[in-house]
């Protein structure tokens, strides 16, 4: 693919690199280093002229020196003169801040977009946003992208009596995502409205459907602390589900994660490649498609792109398209 150059940031470098790899593109060079007063700094080591950039950066890890590696990776393209620069931020950060919810409350999430775009990004791609409105926070083409076609295929490759589960979602926001899930493998569904204390510690729990004699499959878009996920697997396993699992677009698991879901009841849980360690959904091949997608019809930006669209030939533009 001639005038396109990918660069990774730190955050992710194997994802950059199999997005690569699917493109058949070596990845840019690019030196990033604090100074001793951990300042960010960035060197991009070739040429961008001219070129359409793609910039890997995932909010995982030190998500604070993350995002503004980013900001610098953009910026340092942008005025060397590279003809367009995406950014292909698999987990948005800041994403659970995009709303007033109480006085005072900032509005994150508008405040990164707002960043990202003055900075100098021309287009996002981005992975199942925490809340699609995030979208509206910018006045640049944004590309959410849907785990839901991975999500499909490892439930049918992975659990034996899934035409005999129930697909629950852990929060009253994820009806939608489980709804769409549920029609398409033709089963029920189910969801859990939780009312917190404070942030990251659920107070109650209630189950609004039916698994009883049941295989119970969690599906969250994204999982910090844990404890909703593991909280809702010990309320439908006391409502009769016979097994659960739980399948997990961005798996953040910090502070005491892992020893949580390491008791809980799962017979599963699946993360996906957008963090470190994550390797059961594999979303690089989507990723990647979208690139090839963009490259092949750069006036038609297609929004909310899933892996079906991308099942069509990379060799023509798409239907209506006026290139």
């Amino acid at each position: 693919m001639p005038n396109i150059k990918i660069f990774s940031g730190s955050s992710h470098q194997d994802l950059s690199q199999k997005i690569a790899d699917r493109l058949g593109l070596e990845l840019g060079k690019v030196v990033t280093k604090k100074f001793s007063n951990q300042e960010t700094c960035v060197e991009i080591g070739e040429s961008v002229r001219g070129e359409d950039v793609y910039i890997v950066q995932s909010g995982c890890g030190e998500i604070n020196d993350n995002l503004m590696e980013l900001l610098i990776m953009i910026n340092a393209c942008k005025i060397a003169s590279a003809s367009r620069v995406t950014a292909v931020i698999p987990c948005f950060p800041y994403a659970r801040q995009d709303k007033k919810d109480k006085s005072r409350a900032p509005i994150s999430a508008k405040l990164v977009a707002n960043m990202l775009s003055v900075a100098g990004a021309d287009h996002i791609i981005t992975m199942d946003l925490h809340a699609s409105q995030i979208q509206g926070f910018f006045d640049i083409p944004v590309d959410n992208l849907y785990a839901e076609p991975a999500v499909l295929k490892w439930i049918r490759e992975n659990i034996s009596e899934w035409r005999n589960c129930t697909i629950v979602s852990p929060d009253a926001g994820g009806a939608k995502r489980v709804t769409s899930i549920a029609d398409r493998l033709n089963v029920d569904f189910a969801l859990i409205h939780k009312e917190r204390k404070k942030a990251n510690e659920v107070d109650r729990m209630v189950l609004v459907g039916d698994v009883k004699d049941r295989v119970a499959i969690l599906v969250d878009d994204m999982a910090d602390t844990c404890g909703t996920i593991c909280h809702a697997a010990d309320k439908l396993l006391s409502a009769g589900a016979t097994r659960v699992y739980a399948i997990l677009t961005h798996g953040i698991f910090s502070g005491p994660a892992i020893s949580r879901i390491n008791n809980a009841c799962f017979e599963a849980a699946q993360g996906s490649e957008c963090f470190l360690g994550g390797k059961s959904l594999i979303l690089h091949p989507l990723l990647g498609g979208c690139v090839s997608w963009i490259l092949l019809c750069p006036h038609s930006f297609p929004f909310g792109l899933t892996f079906s669209h991308l099942a069509l030939p990379l060799t023509r533009c798409p239907p209506g398209c006026k290139c």
